[in-house]
C-alpha cells in the first residue's frame, strides 16, 4: 500500500465580504508562528529561526496575500494544523486547494 500524498491548501486573505484581511502582514505572522514545524532533518544552523516552515509559507498570489499550508503539518503536529485551519475558519477566510501556480506565487514581503 502506498502512502497518500498530502494535499496543499491555500488560505486567501479575502474576507467573506470580499475585503482584504487585516492586518496587512497577517500571512507573515501566521507563517512565523508555524516556523518551528519542520521536516525531520531540516533544522538548525545560524539563521534557522528566521525562516518559514516548508509546511506553512506566505505567498502573494494575483495580488492577494495567502498562506500555503501543506497537510503534512497535520502528521507532524495535529494541534498546529488545527490552529492554522481554525484561524482561517474563525476569520472567515477562503481555503482552496492550491494549484501549481498558487504554490509558486511570489514570496510575501515583510
Amino acid at each position: 500500500m502506498t502512502a497518500r500524498k498530502p494535499s496543499i491548501h491555500c488560505i486567501q486573505g479575502i474576507t467573506a465580504e470580499g475585503r482584504a484581511f487585516r492586518p496587512s502582514d497577517w500571512a507573515e505572522r501566521l507563517a512565523g508562528v508555524m516556523s518551528r514545524f519542520r521536516p525531520d532533518g531540516v533544522a538548525g544552523g545560524m539563521g534557522a529561526h528566521i525562516g518559514y516552515s516548508p509546511y506553512c509559507v506566505p505567498r502573494t498570489v494575483d495580488g492577494v496575500k495567502c498562506v500555503i499550508v501543506n497537510e503534512a503539518l497535520r502528521d507532524i503536529e495535529p494541534m498546529a494544523w488545527d490552529f492554522v485551519m481554525n484561524f482561517a475558519r474563525d476569520n472567515g477566510l477562503k481555503v482552496t486547494p492550491a494549484s501549481p501556480e498558487t504554490k509558486q506565487g511570489s514570496p510575501s514581503e515583510p
